[in-house]
C-alpha cells in the first residue's frame, strides 16, 4: 500500500493523541444514512494535520520536499522489515549471529542500519528455556532503524508498567503462553540503550531462503509480545 502525506501525519497525529481525543458519538443513525452518503467528511485528526500542515508550510517552517523525505525513510527506510533482515541474516548464518550478540551496532551497520541518536543496540536471543520481553518503563524509547515508529500499544502506561510486574499476563493478552519452566526476562529499554529480540527460528523453515524468512518476522516477535510462526501448508514461501 502506498502512503502519502496526509495517510503519514494523519496517522502519526491519531496514535499520539489518541488517549487524549475522546470518541466521538455516531450522530446519524442507520436509517439517515442515505441522507449524508456522499458527504465524506475528513476526520477529527485529518482536519487537524491538514490545518497544521497547511500553517506550517505557510509560516516556512516545513518545506514540503523535506516532508516527503521524511515520509519515504519511514515508509521504505525504516521499519519492521529491517529488523527482520538482521534476525533472518542471523538464522542462516551463524558468523553473523555471533557478531549481532556481541556488537549489534557493528553488526547491524552491514546492512546500513545505523542509529543516528547515539543510542548502543543490543541484541537479545529467544531460546527454547529463556523468553525475552522489551519495554520502556519510562517513556518509549524504541530501536527505530530496525523496528520504526513504535506502536501506540508500547507507549501505554499498561504495557508499560504491567510488563514489569506481570509479564506472563502481558504475554498471554498478546496471544502468547508460554511454559512455565520458560524464563520471561523484561528488558527496560533508555535513550541510551535499546533492545531487539532475537525470535526462535520455527522448525519446518530449514527449505527457506533469507528473503523468505525475512517475511515471516514480525514487529512484534523482535519486541518479544509473539513467536515467529512457520507458513502453514499451502501458502505462498
Amino acid at each position: 500500500m502506498t502512503t502519502n502525506r496526509r495517510d503519514f501525519l494523519t496517522a502519526a497525529v491519531t496514535a499520539a493523541g489518541a488517549a487524549l481525543t475522546p470518541e466521538l458519538p455516531h450522530a446519524h443513525d442507520h436509517e439517515h444514512q442515505h441522507d449524508h452518503e456522499h458527504q465524506v467528511v475528513p476526520s477529527d485528526p485529518t482536519l487537524r494535520v491538514k490545518a497544521l500542515e497547511s500553517l506550517l508550510v505557510e509560516k516556512g517552517l516545513v518545506d514540503r520536499a523535506a516532508l516527503d523525505a521524511l515520509i519515504d525513510t519511514y515508509e521504505h527506510k525504516v521499519g519492521p522489515r529491517n529488523g527482520a533482515r538482521v534476525v533472518a541474516r542471523a538464522w542462516v548464518d551463524p558468523a553473523y549471529k555471533t557478531r549481532l550478540l556481541a556488537d549489534a551496532n557493528d553488526a547491524m551497520s552491514d546492512f546500513g542500519f545505523l542509529s543516528k541518536q547515539g543510542d548502543r543496540m543490543v541484541v537479545l536471543e529467544n531460546t527454547p528455556t529463556v523468553h525475552n520481553l522489551i519495554v520502556c518503563t519510562l517513556c518509549s524509547c524504541y530501536p527505530w532503524p530496525v523496528l520504526g515508529l513504535p506502536p501506540v500499544w508500547y507507549k501505554s502506561a499498561p504495557y508499560r508498567s504491567r510488563s514489569v510486574i506481570d509479564p506472563r499476563g502481558v504475554l498471554h493478552e498478546f496471544g502468547l503462553d508460554l511454559p512455565a519452566d520458560v524464563e520471561v526476562r523484561v528488558w527496560d529499554s533508555t535513550a541510551e540503550l535499546r533492545y531487539l529480540v532475537l525470535p526462535e527460528r520455527p522448525a519446518g523453515t530449514e527449505h527457506l531462503s533469507e528473503e523468505q524468512l525475512a517475511a515471516l518476522v514480525t514487529r512484534n516477535s523482535m519486541v518479544g509480545v509473539a513467536k515467529v510462526s512457520a507458513p502453514q501448508p499451502g501458502s505462498p514461501s
